[in-house]
């Protein structure tokens, strides 16, 4: 499996990237990004694109996926309706069509949330332009595309998101977030288990395009994980 990840520096991203990197069946891992990642494993290329909205530039270095797991994202916090929307309904349809053109038989995988809105009518601004997103993702004629929605997110393995403040809010959380994992573990995700879930959907499918926590999870049970 050739696979083209996005976000690989953030948490949820580089979550990702340590399960494919591990994965015997992913073959390469494609890291599409604004700054390297900082991993030298053989099996990563990295491709740095100061603009996710004009690709051109790079398109011959785009073909011959397999999938892609689109993990970028930005927090709609302080952030007005129209920004938001276009870093992340417009940049993700950009991304999203110029790989579909290049690869139709692609995989294509959404990291969304928890409480997205597919009527796109909701009070919840953020909710609606997720909504909006996933569904033009799946009008776009990939083989298939499938939209995680994962809630609360344990970071494990060392993996630390970019952010400071939601650095200081996760240490803050982690007596709470790892109580809801031993009470309700459906609650909760990792970000092991959503890289362990994408490999999964792709080289096995899913019942359903939607999938929240509780299906991340037992997808990811059917991917061998690290003991560690």
């Amino acid at each position: 499996m050739r696979v083209v990840l996005t976000g690989a520096s953030g948490m949820v991203g580089g979550g990702v990237l340590r399960e494919c990197l591990r994965d015997p069946s992913v073959e390469l891992v494609l890291s599409l990004g604004r700054r390297p990642s900082g991993s030298g494993d053989p099996k990563l290329r990295e491709l740095v694109v100061p603009d996710f909205f004009d690709l051109r530039s790079v398109e011959g270095q785009l073909a011959g996926f397999d999938a892609c797991f689109y993990c970028a994202g930005v927090s709609s916090a302080g952030m007005g309706e129209a920004e938001y929307r276009r870093l992340t309904h417009d940049l993700t349809l950009s991304v999203a069509g110029t790989l579909c053109r290049l690869n139709p038989r692609m995989t294509f995988v959404y990291v969304s949330g928890a409480g997205t809105d597919s009527t796109e009518h909701g009070r919840s601004m953020w909710a609606r332009v997720k909504g909006a997103t996933e569904n033009e993702l799946l009008r776009l004629p990939f083989r298939s595309a499938f939209l995680f929605r994962p809630g609360i997110i344990r970071a494990r393995h060392g993996i630390r998101s970019r952010s400071r403040v939601y650095r200081v809010l996760y240490a803050v959380l982690l007596p709470v977030i790892l109580l809801a994992a031993a009470v309700a573990p459906n609650s909760i995700t990792s970000t092991d288990r959503i890289g362990r879930a994408m490999i999964h959907v792709v080289t096995r499918g899913a019942p359903s395009p939607w999938l929240g926590s509780r299906e991340i999870n037992a997808l990811a049970r059917s991917v061998p994980s690290d003991p560690s």
